[in-house]
């Protein structure tokens, strides 16, 4: 019987490829890989010389959709001689990767194995070089134009992620640059809940091990004139710390004595490095 792994190579050339995956790409009697740089996919090469590039299915007037659907008939063709197939992608193989999840979703449909390795993803290295904590402050994440689409609830107070910047008004699916428009419409839904000054983060996470992140500040309400890319996620951190409910602590009987508050507010004051600035009661002045 066929085999399929479907693995990710992390965001950082080489560096970030676990032992797993190094082994299951090497030892693979059949290897496709979509990479965003053309030395990972030589890296990858020198793993095993039989690897397959999928980013020949872009283009030709091919929409993305008609792109990944022939990339994962491509990926399954050896599946029918009980191959064993590496399927690389780019950073997390289960993170906005459809013909990662389509492949395994009809490799086992047929009858086959199917296994997803993790990567580091692109909110990995966000989280490292922006400093959150998601175990202190939570976080919340939604693809960019899935937010402003649709009437999304969130909290100002959690951290925001917004993916995939670079699609927002791409609704043929075929282009692959933003339409500013779009980005400042997304300003607009933003700006409902934060100030039209608050300061947020255009980021990219470093592909090669001496590059730099970029990470670029710029007021809310500019957000339409910085220019982004296929690899841009934008963060927006919170405008003010939570405050605690009392009220509904004292309706499930659990009262808060002074030591449990300023053991709240201690670890509020650490998680919200941005609202250092806090009232007695949580909230900034003013």
């Amino acid at each position: 019987m066929g085999r399929l792994y479907v693995v990710g190579t992390g965001i950082g050339l080489a560096g970030q490829l676990t032992i797993e995956v190094r082994n299951v790409v090497r030892s693979a009697d059949h290897a496709f890989a979509l990479m965003a740089e053309p030395l990972a996919l030589e890296f990858l090469r020198a793993l095993n010389p039989r690897l397959i590039s999928l980013s020949a299915y872009y283009g030709g007037g091919r929409t993305r959709d008609q792109s990944y659907a022939e990339m994962v008939e491509r990926i399954l063709q050896p599946l029918e001689d009980g191959q064993t197939i590496a399927a690389v992608f780019y950073g997390h193989p289960g993170v906005f990767v459809w013909p990662s999840h389509e492949a395994i979703r009809r490799a086992r449909a047929a009858g086959y194995s199917a296994t997803m390795l993790p990567g580091i993803s692109a909110e990995d290295c966000l989280i490292a070089d922006l400093g959150l904590d998601p175990g202190m402050s939570g976080l919340q994440t939604f693809e960019a134009c899935d937010f402003l689409v649709y009437p999304r609830r969130f909290d100002p107070c959690v951290p925001l992620v917004l993916w995939q910047l670079a699609a927002l008004g791409d609704v043929s699916r075929n282009r692959f640059e933003a339409d500013p428009a779009w980005l400042n419409a997304l300003a607009n839904v933003l700006m409902q809940e934060y100030p039209t000054d608050h300061n947020v983060t255009v980021y990219e996470a470093a592909s090669f091990p001496l590059d730099e992140p970029r990470i670029e500040h710029v007021p809310l309400s500019r957000l339409g004139n910085v220019p982004v890319t296929q690899a841009s996620t934008l963060y927006v951190p919170p405008a003010a710390a939570p405050v605690i409910d009392y009220g509904r602590l004292q309706a499930l009987g659990l009262p808060v004595d002074e030591l449990v508050e300023a053991s709240f507010q201690r670890a509020r004051r650490k998680a919200y490095t941005d609202c250092d600035d806090l009232g007695p009661d949580g909230a900034k002045p003013g």
